[in-house]
């Protein structure tokens, strides 16, 4: 698999660089952004943690503003964030921000147009991994984490694949897609009306019938203006009570669904990966 690197920034001794590549997943042209920690030019081989962006982001949005990279050099982890859908003048789209291109829901998309393009649940699990795999200095070693949408997609991830991550973490996640308005359009448009394809990227649905864990971690803002009608942490809470999940959440007053709120507690969760990672 080629990529082509578009661009690279020295930072805490490590490099930030972004990448693009052809997706056979996504049949598109798709562009990721990776730092590399300075433990990667002293010839060792890191761990990953990917990073799932929400609703109208891109790589930038968390490579720029989550000040993430300070704590991954020290830890000696790599990162690793892709665009949040497929992008391309063929893509299909919607005029709202919550569907289309920059909303991709990280699942596999069933109905036309979407099903051409909109597969990043295929294109997270495995076509990610192994591009970076084959082309990065990094172990097999993989956690994920992400915000809002990108928080449901992590947890989703996670819960379906949790031989592949040693463990997950969230900011301000949709917990219960099939019960909100964004999970309501997006399933709908790119799902059907078939509910139990849904319930297969219900973060919460998942939580409450799982069997196998992975450690999970998420902090919600309690001043966040979805917090009542698109997040609902207590129905996830409530879930992983059910099935006895391995779920710490942590609730923060004041605190709203930006990324001042991700900067100011991203330093725990790269730790509490690091735990798990090494």
């Amino acid at each position: 698999m080629t990529i082509k690197k578009l661009s690279a920034n020295k930072v805490f001794a490590g490099w930030h660089k972004q990448y693009s590549h052809q997706s056979k997943v996504l049949n598109c042209n798709m562009r990721f952004a990776v730092y590399l920690p300075p433990q990667v030019e002293k010839g060792q081989k890191v761990p990953v943690l990917y990073w799932l962006s929400g609703l109208t982001c891109t790589d930038e949005n968390f490579m720029q503003k989550a000040g993430a990279q300070g704590i991954a050099a020290e830890l000696g982890v790599a990162l690793v964030v892709p665009d949040t859908s497929p992008r391309g003048e063929d893509v299909a789209d919607d005029e709202g921000y919550d569907l289309g291109q920059g909303a991709g829901f990280y699942l596999n998309a069933t109905q036309t147009p979407w099903d051409a393009h909109y597969h990043m649940y295929d294109y997270i699990v495995s076509e990610l991994p192994e591009l970076i795999e084959a082309n990065f200095p990094v172990t097999d070693k993989r956690a994920i984490a992400g915000h809002s949408m990108g928080g449901l997609g992590a947890l989703v991830i996670a819960l379906r694949n949790p031989e592949r991550y040693t463990s997950v973490s969230a900011f301000s996640p949709i917990s219960n897609p099939m019960n909100c308005p964004w999970g309501q359009k997006a399933f709908s448009a790119y799902l059907g009306d078939d509910k139990q394809q849904w319930s297969n990227y219900d973060a919460s649905e998942l939580m409450r019938k799982a069997t196998q864990f992975v450690p999970a971690l998420v902090d919600q803002g309690e001043a966040d203006d979805f917090l009542t009608e698109q997040l609902k942490p207590e129905l996830l809470v409530a879930a992983g009570k059910a099935s006895g999940y391995p779920l710490e959440l942590n609730l923060h007053p004041g605190y709203d669904h930006s990324y001042y709120f991700i900067a100011s507690f991203i330093e725990q969760h790269l730790r509490f990966h690091a735990t798990h990672l090494s």
